[in-house]
């Protein structure tokens, strides 16, 4: 390596800042992946034994990884937001048992912002694993270029000796083997982890997903409204 051409050095550099960028990421990724997983377990065994809503919202503020948290915030804020639309001038005043459920409609608006919030931490987990992606498709070809560059060597030593010794060709040889296992040695872990995470944010999605109706749920239960059959027909007519 140390006797190699530049271009031979230029393709091994790069193939070595492809696989530390690519370390850095799945190392980081994994352990995100890890604390996020045991705050989501931890919030869910707390949320399902726990009924005030302010309490479950002060725990999740103290959870920087949890998803599922950072779902219910979310919810929570378009919940309190309505209620204070529901309260009068007198913002001093606390809301009456009344003036704490919500319409049909406020939930249909507390569920369009949950959803955003699930899409925005879907692209949260997945930020960087794009240049997973791209090392494993191209760190092979820059490693075939680095192989075929240390043929055509080979090639211009024999021309150059005018015979096929091995002394004449090894070198360009040496260069086109360690430039292929190069490519590989960044390339497959960049591949597996790729796969493995991606797999993980799927598995955080359905998790959110699940959450999300769960709190629909509960709201529905707990803060909607009770409508007589005539409102119900002019919800129908709009």
């Amino acid at each position: 390596m140390l006797n190699s051409s530049i271009m031979a050095k230029s393709v091994l550099l790069l193939l070595l800042v492809f696989s530390v960028v690519s370390w850095a990421i799945i190392l980081q990724k994994y352990f995100f992946f890890k604390n996020a997983r045991d705050e989501d377990r931890r919030f869910l065994s707390y949320f399902t034994k726990t009924n005030n809503f302010l309490n479950i919202h002060t725990y999740a503020r103290e959870l920087e990884h949890s998803t599922v948290a950072r779902i219910f915030i979310v919810g929570y804020r378009e919940l309190y937001v309505f209620q204070e639309m529901s309260q009068s001038k007198d913002a001093n005043r606390l809301l009456s048992e009344s003036e704490k459920f919500i319409s049909a409609r406020e939930i249909k608006g507390i569920s369009l912002a949950i959803n955003k919030a699930i899409n925005s931490e879907i692209s949260r987990l997945s930020r960087r694993l794009d240049f997973l992606a791209t090392t494993g498709s191209t760190a092979p070809f820059i490693g075939l270029f680095g192989t075929v560059w240390g043929i055509m060597t080979s090639f211009s030593a024999i021309g150059f000796q005018g015979s096929a010794s091995i002394g004449g060709v090894a070198p360009g040889v040496a260069e086109a083997l360690i430039a292929t296992a190069a490519g590989l040695i960044a390339a497959i872990p960049a591949v597996v982890f790729y796969n493995y995470l991606s797999d993980q944010i799927r598995t955080f999605t359905s998790n959110m997903d699940d959450f999300s109706q769960d709190f629909i749920y509960l709201l529905e239960n707990n803060f909607l409204k009770d409508i007589s059959s005539s409102q119900i027909n002019d919800l129908d007519l709009i």
